[in-house]
């Protein structure tokens, strides 16, 4: 295995060896209640909140933004996609650094940036999906994204994470003293190195950020937020639009059902796949 094939149980190893070099602000929020997965709260307007910048950075309604970078995790990105592109009055759109092809922790897939960072000043909703080890920490060390990210997340409606994301997002100190979940492997550097309380869950909210847990949990936080913006009616037509009725042959999808030997080999097939 080479330096560069490892995975996101690396992500505490390399990046306190590293050194993770991004500012560790806090943003002075008082600690929120977690709400966990099934909260249900009162339902926001979908009418557009005022556009930061001209007409040209957002289209009519409410913009998302799905920041891409290299080495992050597919499903992270499409999960909550394929559920929140289909509601309606929200846009969403993919964002990094450079428009065109943007890959994967695998290498072996790509999705396109329609638009640069440096060209979106404001988006209703914020996703950040998380990445292999390669991929997350680079991003948590990129200072060009963390602004950008500190930047719009002023303004946001709502500011998303997927899996390994949260440490992107508490990386800039957006994290601090909240409640929040990560990917398995990574809990105790969210606590230990970024400041979160790590709290379990497939999706947990806290105040406008909501972080979910590994991969497909992106899913279930899309279903929350596209409750949170138009309702459960909308949320649960949404869900049966995508068939998401999860019913996996095996129950290991926690590490606590898992046990040692599956957590093990599951980081070395993540390890194996990753470039």
């Amino acid at each position: 295995m080479t330096g560069a094939r490892r995975s996101r149980r690396d992500v505490v190893r390399a990046a306190t060896a590293g050194g993770v070099g991004v500012a560790m602000a806090a943003v002075g929020a008082a600690p929120a209640r977690a709400k966990s997965t099934g909260a249900t709260e009162p339902t926001e307007a979908t009418a557009a909140a005022q556009a930061a910048g001209s007409p040209a950075d957002r289209p009519h309604g409410l913009l998302a933004a799905v920041l891409l970078y290299d080495g992050f995790t597919a499903l992270d990105a499409v999960g909550p996609y394929e559920v929140l592109c289909r509601l309606p009055g929200l846009t969403v759109t993919t964002v990094a650094e450079r428009t065109g092809p943007i890959r994967t922790d695998t290498g072996e897939l790509g999705l396109v940036a329609d638009r640069r960072i440096a060209d979106v000043r404001h988006a209703d909703i914020l996703i950040i999906p998380g990445g292999g080890n390669r991929g997350t920490v680079a991003t948590m060390n990129n200072a060009a994204v963390q602004a950008w990210v500190r930047r719009v997340h002023e303004r946001t409606r709502w500011t998303a994470t997927v899996c390994t994301g949260s440490l992107i997002l508490g990386a800039g100190g957006l994290l601090r003293g909240l409640p929040a979940t990560t990917y398995w492997a990574s809990r105790e550097y969210l606590e230990r190195e970024l400041g979160a309380v790590y709290t379990p869950g497939r999706f947990v909210e806290a105040g406008r950020i909501i972080t979910a847990a590994g991969v497909s949990a992106g899913i279930d936080m899309g279903l929350h937020l596209a409750a949170r913006l138009a309702g459960e009616d909308v949320a649960r037509a949404l869900q049966l639009g995508v068939e998401y009725d999860p019913h996996p042959p095996f129950d290991s999808g926690s590490p606590e059902k898992a046990g040692p030997d599956i957590q093990r080999l599951a980081l070395e097939l993540i390890d194996a796949a990753a470039v």
